[in-house]
């Protein structure tokens, strides 16, 4: 029934990959099920037979999704199945996209749908290196035209040496964490993070990676061949019409080009221009003379994109005026919202983010439960881009998948630089509201969430900065430019997208998109180091304005105190059924959390301010106090019997003061010195080493009086004139 093809991959370990077909989804164009030890993605193309009317573009869908079945676990919430995508498959769907849209021929324009499913999860295999490959697969073994194939891998540096997806436990020791997609030519798409490498380190990275993906390739190349699907189908997606095609140049492309060396920094001024040409282009035509208006600027888009790129290559000049290395003005502002925990107002020319930082308590960390991740995050970091950023007239409905990606790349840029747990108890969220964009707000996300970090005065181990680079080359030569801190424009009418961030020790995140065949090392390294200069010159400019963390939080920051006691008293801070945790908290209004860490008590206390925070610490510290013999404590008065008084001395701890020990001179009635509820300083003098009883003294905190008898009446006198406490009644 089932007609089955498999090839086998060698990762030249001991581990290898297998593709087969022809069980599986069988009415799909193009089904792929990979394994990989126990893990498994079934990958899934179908494509329609024709294109949309007036499509002039690749309507490209990618869903990987994760079913908790493969790790044999219930989804969580209250349906109990897979809803909404979580934000790592939103971005595991992204890195595969971004690889594949591209090498799609230009002209089709079938909706076309990927889809990427985990059935079955082995916790040590990292699902995300793999899903590039099942997909490419998928697509190498139907009819669908695609340029590929293309695979991915990950490439991490654990123990100062490269591994080809490693394992789970192994990533969590790497320094360099590197996605890379790419055909046999070309490295296509990178993403990752590391841990302040150097550019070097970074290419050498590559270099392995692509090594890798070359082996897949050609597996892929030879398993299509071997099922039979080397012929992809026919199709016309496009009618184009040469003679418009021509005298669209020919009547454009000048007027085009003196508009792009304008010059002008303002980007609406820019388009109005651009618009204008090509108004004026169609106004020559009537109902009469009809021109197809959607072809015509199809044609016109190639227009713009050439003289603009014309411009950079002979002219040395950006569409802003700026020189290829030039990076657009920077303001940096501090505090802007006096009512934030920390915030910062970052302005790169035309592109602005307002980022604001909370701090918050073990309750506040995002909770992850993932298919094959559950726990908790203490440092989160969100990028909202609002339509009204960039003058957009529409409602902002939903998060994109584009503000989880940036909002990623940000966070994966400065989290290897936050503080570690131990110094700091915080949970921390970053917020970066973009308010106006013209390139690069992730960017500016990393610039403005390491002032407002520092502004808050949490303990960055360093300032870190980020820039977006573009490149253009010359098809017909050698010429290329690579581009500093790229405006809009230039990012869809470059050959590369490329964004790196870092300290003034190394890169710290990356994030690449290569569009053109065959980027050389040289164009590589060259960009790598214009980026690094740029990087340098934001935080000069950035330090300049705060160059530390500040000293102390805000004074309406929440404060959190924590405290590591020994487990035994555990018991004793929470008290039978919470009562003794619950009354602290209702007293003293601080929230406090204790958990059972390593063989001890961790205690984190959390209050909106100081004073809260001062009255539940020392609170919960006279409870897992242990006294010792010469300590002294505030006590207070519980009952008075015959022969004393009985103490507390701390919370639920009492010990006796004996009748002698209350006072120097000798006393007839406890009663006359002390009352019930009185506040005493006493001193332990013995604790009984079988019973644990207390022996307390008051006396010995008082100034002893001279032995001479005269002295001593006069001293007894006094002292109880004092007190209040004489009683004519009492023998002497």
């Amino acid at each position: 029934m089932f007609n089955v093809k498999e090839k086998i991959i060698d990762l030249g370990d001991g581990r290898t990959i297998v593709l087969e077909t022809g069980r599986m989804a069988r009415q799909a164009d193009g089904s792929v099920l990979l394994k990989m030890g126990k893990t498994m993605l079934l990958a899934t193309v179908v494509s329609a037979q024709e294109a949309k009317e007036d499509t002039d573009f690749m309507p490209l869908s990618v869903e990987y999704k994760e079913k908790y079945a493969s790790s044999g676990r219930f989804p969580g919430g209250f349906m109990k199945r897979e809803a909404r995508p979580s934000d790592y498959e939103v971005l595991v769907s992204r890195l595969v996209d971004r690889a594949l849209r591209p090498l799609f021929p230009d002209d089709y324009h079938a909706e076309t749908f990927v889809t990427i499913n985990l059935i079955s999860a082995d916790l040590e295999i990292i699902p995300d290196a793999l899903a590039g490959l099942a997909a490419s697969a998928a697509l190498a073994v139907s009819n669908i035209p695609f340029n590929g194939p293309i695979s991915e891998v990950r490439v991490a540096r654990v123990n100062k040496k490269l591994v080809i997806n490693p394992t789970a436990s192994q990533l969590k020791d790497a320094d360099i964490d590197l996605m890379v997609g790419a055909t046999i030519d070309n490295i296509m798409m990178v993403e990752g993070e590391m841990k302040e490498v150097s550019e070097e380190e970074m290419l050498e990275a590559l270099a392995v990676a692509h090594e890798a993906i070359k082996i897949q390739c050609k597996a892929q190349i030879e398993f299509a061949a071997e099922v039979g699907s080397t012929v992809k189908r026919t199709y016309s997606h496009e009618n184009n019409d040469e003679d418009l095609r021509k005298k669209v140049w020919a009547e454009t492309y000048n007027k085009s080009y003196q508009a792009a060396k304008s010059c002008t920094a303002d980007k609406h001024k820019r388009s109005e221009s651009f618009t204008a040409i090509m108004a004026e282009f169609i106004s020559q035509y009537t109902v009469e003379n009809p021109v197809n208006t959607s072809l015509a600027k199809r044609y016109y888009h190639d227009v713009m994109k050439e003289a603009s790129r014309r411009l950079v290559l002979d002219d040395n000049v950006r569409l802003d005026g700026r020189k290829p290395d030039e990076i657009r003005p920077i303001v940096c502002e501090i505090d802007p919202l006096p009512a934030t925990h920390g915030s910062a107002l970052f302005t790169r020319g035309e592109t602005q983010s307002l980022t604001t930082v909370t701090l918050g308590t073990k309750l506040d960390e995002k909770i992850i439960d993932d298919v094959l991740n559950k726990g908790t995050e203490k440092f989160t970091l969100h990028y909202n881009f609002p339509p009204f950023a960039t003058g957009e007239a529409k409602s902002a409905r939903g998060l994109s998948r584009r503000e989880i990606g940036h909002g990623n790349l940000a966070h994966r840029a400065l989290k290897n630089m936050m503080p570690s747990d131990n110094e700091n108890p915080y949970a921390i969220r970053v917020v970066s509201d973009i308010l106006e964009s013209n390139g690069s707000s992730s960017m500016a996300t990393v610039c403005a969430g390491t002032l407002a970090l520092m502004d808050a005065g949490i303990k960055l181990k360093k300032p870190v900065s980020g820039i977006a680079m573009g490149l253009i080359t010359d098809k017909n030569s050698s010429k290329y430019a690579v581009l500093s801190d790229i405006l809009g424009d230039e990012d869809h009418l470059g050959d590369m997208d490329f964004k790196v961030t870092g300290t003034r020790d190394g890169i710290t995140a990356t994030q690449m998109d290569i569009k053109v065949d065959g980027l050389s090392v040289e164009i590589l390294t060259k960009a790598l180091n214009q980026a690094k200069a740029g990087r340098m010159h934001i935080l000069d400019i950035m330090t300049a304005v705060i160059s530390e963390p500040r000293p102390e939080l805000k004074p309406h920051a929440p404060r959190i105190e924590m405290l590591s006691i020994p487990k035994e008293m555990i018991g004793a801070l929470i008290g039978p059924g919470g009562k003794v945790i619950q009354e602290i908290q209702r007293v003293t209004g601080a929230t406090i959390i204790v958990e059972e860490i390593d063989g001890r008590g961790d205690v984190n206390i959390f209050g909106e301010n100081a004073a809260i925070i001062t009255a539940a610490l020392d609170w919960v510290r006279k409870i897992v106090a242990v006294p010792e013999v010469g300590q002294i404590y505030k006590g207070k008065v519980k009952t008075i019997v015959q022969f004393g008084a009985f103490v507390e001395i701390l919370p639920n701890k009492d010990g006796l003061l004996h009748i002698s020990e209350i006072e120097w001179r000798k006393i007839g009635k406890v009663e006359d010195v002390l009352k019930e509820g009185q506040e005493v300083e006493v001193k332990i003098i013995e604790i009984d080493s079988k019973t644990g009883k207390i022996k307390l003294s008051r006396k010995e905190l008082l100034e002893r009086p001279p032995q001479q008898e005269g002295e001593r009446r006069h001293h007894d006198q006094h002292h109880e004139g004092d007190h209040h406490h004489h009683d004519p009644h009492k023998k002497e």
